[in-house]
This record gives structure tokens, C-alpha cells and sequence, in this order.
């Protein structure tokens, strides 16, 4: 069975472009609002969460806090995508508990390496 990864992005090229990046390995989930994404999570959960920050309706902070507000999400591993560099933001991010920060625009080969470091965390390293 494949893992499942929910992709949150207001902007449907992001969203396109992580699908078709990610779905020859990974069912994956696209919503183009955190207020989607809330939703959909009432009734099925991710293996693992790929979320912008800047994002009409609520933006991506508001989003990661309420997921880790709820007790079934609490441990979905999070991945934050972002155009800004500042690292005050990564942090922040960090802090409200993201696994991972990633920049737009992302390097496809960066991104597979992040999604299964956060799927696979104890058998990711193939060199011990």
C-alpha cells in the first residue's frame, strides 16, 4: 500500500508540479486551502502533510497549528514550502512543529530526499 501525503497550496502549478513529482510513488492529496485541508483531514489522514505558508483564507502557520491541535494529525510529519528566506520564518515554523522547510522553487531531487527522510526516518540512511 502506498503512503499518502497531503499537499496544501493555494497556487495549482505548486500543487501540479508536487504531484507529478510525488505520485509515482505516493497517493497523494491535493486541497488548495487550509480550510480544505482541515476538512478532508476530519475524514482520512496523511502519512504526511506538504504545506505552503502564504495561502489565501488562512495562511500555512494558522494551518500547522491547528493540526497540531488535533489529536489525530498531532504526529503527521509536516513539510512548510515557502518563497521567502528570511530564516525567522523557517524558525517559526520549526517552533509550531514542522519536520521540514523547503524553498520555492524547490529542487525535485531535495524534495524526494525530505519525503522519505519524514516517511521513512529510521531505515532512510541505505550507509550506516
Amino acid at each position: 500500500m502506498k503512503k499518502k501525503i497531503l499537499i496544501v497550496d493555494d497556487e495549482l502549478t505548486t500543487c501540479t508540479l508536487l504531484e507529478h513529482f510525488l505520485s509515482t510513488q505516493y497517493d497523494v492529496v491535493t486541497k488548495t486551502s487550509g480550510l480544505q485541508a482541515l476538512v478532508w483531514l476530519e475524514q482520512d489522514l496523511p502519512d504526511l502533510i506538504i504545506s505552503d505558508i502564504q495561502m489565501t483564507e488562512m495562511n500555512g502557520f494558522d494551518f500547522l497549528k491547528e493540526v497540531r491541535l488535533k489529536g489525530y494529525t498531532k504526529h503527521t510529519p509536516v513539510i512548510m514550502l515557502s518563497g521567502r528566506t528570511e530564516s525567522k520564518e523557517r524558525i517559526k515554523c520549526y517552533q509550531l512543529g514542522a519536520q521540514d522547510y523547503l524553498m520555492k522553487p524547490f529542487n525535485p531531487e531535495e524534495l524526494e530526499e525530505v519525503v522519505k527522510k519524514n516517511l521513512f526516518p529510521i531505515h532512510y540512511s541505505s550507509n550506516w
